[in-house]
């Protein structure tokens, strides 16, 4: 009979209930093994569901329906177990059991802005982009190719970015997101001291207004990095705490343990990693809240903002990320917020809070794979799917997809300075689902080991028309930009061959207005000989209109005939990928040179 009713579970929101594209998805959670068969009963359909994921503790049976969002809908799911069927509704499990019920009028669904699957973003780190303005440069500036330390500055600023725009508008970029631009006193302004300022060392609010606005006429968007959770010292409500004490009507904006209030090692405040620079703010006194909330309308009013990234955003209290949504939603559907959180994002990616996190679990599956050879093809591609199946699909799809960050060290560097294994890397970044992000100067070859190394100044020596990485990077962006099925298409794995070393995926884009589907597909081999791939082509008709035009890799210019061939044979150097485009697409600009 059925034993374990606790392990039924479906509430009717993400990631159980789940609106996308036209589309209801909905999942039933129960113990592996425990049921024969479900089907889920809605609106007089009967839909087998399918079983998808899961692990030792749990099944998850999936189903995936149309509905036009005007009626309401009401579902039970159908359960056999043994002989015995009996359905499980909002009350439980019964023979005959109340249906779930979705009212069309108060259902929201979790939306994300639209624009992000489409983009490569690119971070600058203000510091290290470019110096073009010495009038503001600091007393102590460092030489430009001097080594990064942690407290050491180079000067880069507005006008330095603005310089470069050139070296962005011809990489491809569509968003550049900036590590903090606001006063502090330290080089990587971490630690604000006026949220509503430019650092004079980088520029004033006009020249970066100016800055933003030129950025956007070129297409390219802007997202500023935010740090919620604490401040400077010399942040005014907390310098008036160290000069009034206990009088101080700011002392409930922070976690003061004891009076008076020196800045000293062991605090007698709460910091950030007990740093004590940087005092942890009290997002739950309204006061606090109130202003940091405020600064989102502030920036948004001087500055074309297109989203927000949240510093150390799994310390930050949820109910302040709710507030934050309500605020960022309410000032424009489309700005888009993304944590850094460098696990699992789940908690924060209900709908409720944040649209996406920077995408770590992405960095280490290729770090294991690629950099380090620790992993196995089959591994790899059971990671990539396994952590994309952690999301809902919109989700996934506006993950922001990173090799290198301000965080860690750089991919070349952990990669041995192997710029065929990068290259590997890379190509899976732009195929792969979710949004890529170059790391400034990643493009160029740049080594770095950790932080502060990875932090060096951009060298734009490196940015020359000879220079093979910078060459890559640019393809691999206009690739991306030139397919749907690379930016939306959802991700289908074709092969993993670990004896071989190589492996293959697709990307398959469900035209919804019905003009046919376009796939993308990706082959990789990490052997160190070269291989023949034998890749079996999805047997249903998502590649009709692919199959017409072949197929053309667009970074070897080579082209295959499919017709009606049901296997792919594709012969790989060592350390090489293809990304196989419908021929139409891949035109003439992808030849290579």
């Amino acid at each position: 009979g059925f034993t374990t009713r606790s392990a039924l579970l479906h509430l009717t929101q993400v990631p159980h209930l789940n609106f996308d594209r036209g589309r209801l998805s909905l999942s039933l959670r129960a113990r592996p093994g425990d049921v024969r068969q479900v089907w889920l009963r809605a609106a007089s359909q009967r839909i087998p569901m399918m079983l998808s994921g899961g692990d030792d503790l749990y099944a998850r049976y999936v189903v995936q329906l149309p509905w036009n969002r005007k009626s309401d809908l009401s579902y039970v799911f159908e359960l056999l177990d043994g002989a015995t069927r009996r359905e499980f509704g909002a009350d439980g499990l019964k023979s005959k059991a109340r249906p779930f019920l979705l009212r069309a009028a108060e259902f929201k669904p979790f939306e994300v802005p639209s624009w992000v699957e489409r983009t490569v973003f690119y971070q600058i780190f203000p510091d290290r982009f470019e110096n073009g303005d010495r009038s503001n440069d600091p007393s102590d500036v460092q030489a430009w190719n001097a080594k990064p330390q942690w407290f050491n500055r180079f000067g880069g600023d507005v006008a330095g970015v603005r310089r470069r725009l050139p070296h962005l508008v011809d990489l491809g970029v569509s968003s550049v997101y900036f590590n903090p631009v606001f006063q502090s006193p330290s080089n990587h302004r971490y630690d604000a001291e006026d949220f509503k300022k430019i650092d004079p060392q980088f520029g004033t609010n006009a020249e970066f207004v100016a800055l933003t606005r030129e950025l956007q006429g070129k297409g390219i968007r802007t997202v500023l990095d935010f740090v919620f959770n604490h401040t400077a010292t010399t942040f005014g409500p907390f310098q008036d705490i160290r000069d009034k004490g206990q009088a101080s009507p700011f002392k409930d904006w922070y976690f003061i343990k004891s009076f008076p209030v020196k800045v000293q090692e062991n605090p007698p405040y709460a910091a950030w990693f007990n740093f004590p620079s940087m005092p942890k703010l009290n997002l739950r006194n309204p006061a606090t809240r109130d202003y940091m909330l405020d600064l989102v309308d502030f920036w948004k009013r001087e500055v074309p903002l297109s989203g927000l990234r949240l510093d150390v955003a799994n310390e930050v209290d949820p109910d302040f990320w709710r507030a934050l949504r309500r605020r960022v939603k309410g000032l424009d559907g489309e700005m888009w917020i993304v944590g850094e959180v460098w696990g699992d994002g789940s908690p924060w990616l209900g709908g409720d809070q944040w649209d996406s996190v920077m995408n770590y679990q992405f960095r280490d599956a290729c770090l294991r794979f690629f950099a380090e050879g620790k992993t196995s093809p089959k591994q790899f591609l059971d990671r990539l799917m396994q952590v994309h199946n952690s999301y809902v699909p919109q989700v996934s799809r506006n993950m922001m997809n990173l090799l290198s960050s301000h965080d860690t060290p750089r991919f070349l560097t952990l990669c041995g300075n192997n710029t065929d294994l990068h290259r590997l890397a890379a190509t899976v970044q732009f195929t792969w689902v979710g949004a890529p992000s170059i790391y400034y100067g990643e493009e160029l070859g740049m080594q770095g080991g950790g932080d502060p190394d990875n932090r060096r100044g951009m060298e734009w020596n490196l940015a020359a028309p000879d220079n093979s990485m910078l060459s890559f990077y640019k393809r691999l962006v206009k690739v991306r930009r030139a397919s749907r099925a690379l930016q939306s298409g959802a991700p289908r794995v074709l092969l993993s061959d670990d004896r071989a070393g190589t492996l293959a995926y697709a990307r398959i884009w469900k035209n919804e207005a019905g003009a046919g589907d376009e796939a993308a597909l990706v082959a990789i081999n990490r052997s160190d000989a070269p291989r023949t791939l034998l890749i079996p082509l999805p047997a249903d008709n998502t590649m009709r209109t692919t199959r017409t035009a072949g197929l053309t890799d667009a970074l070897s210019g080579q082209h295959y005939a499919l017709g009606s061939q049901r296997i792919l044979r594709l012969t790989l150097p060592p350390l090489r990928a293809a990304v196989l485009l419908p021929a139409q697409l891949s035109g003439q600009e992808f030849k290579q040179g």
